[in-house]
């Protein structure tokens, strides 16, 4: 006696549910992927109570052995010499003059040194800010 199934199987795998499951770690990503800002500088920033969610155009950093970096946009920072920060500023300017200059000064550096950067900037009329980091309520 030949025992037959009654029914015969399917032999479709039904991707609906997988695509569903991509789709919703595609979106995962990209909304926690704007929540990193990648930075290979060791700076540790001042605190400040007053932020500013505006994107800068451009960086400038100083670490605390006074090695100043800089970059456009969302670059890797470049070792900057003195003289040359002047050319980076009116380079900056010239592409978007509408932005501003972010300065990303390491919380040890020298008041005088942070006040050079920003009269270069004034000579060129940059505007530039300086970046803090929010303060720690408890």
């Amino acid at each position: 006696m030949a025992l037959r199934r009654q029914h015969d199987m399917l032999t479709v795998f039904n991707m609906a549910s997988m695509t569903d499951v991509i789709f919703l770690l595609l979106i995962f990503f990209m909304v926690t992927s704007t929540f990193v800002f990648p930075s290979a500088l060791e700076v540790n920033l001042p605190q400040s109570s007053e932020q500013t969610a505006v994107k800068p155009g451009t960086r400038v950093w100083i670490d605390k052995e006074l090695n100043t970096y800089a970059a456009f946009g969302d670059e890797e920072p470049k070792p900057l010499a003195d003289e040359e920060l002047m050319t980076f500023l009116q380079l900056s300017q010239q592409n978007n003059p509408e932005h501003f200059i972010a300065l990303y000064a390491d919380k040890e550096v020298p008041y005088g040194k942070i006040v050079e950067i920003l009269d270069k900037g004034a000579r060129l009329n940059v505007k530039i800010v300086l970046a803090t980091k929010p303060t720690s309520t408890k």
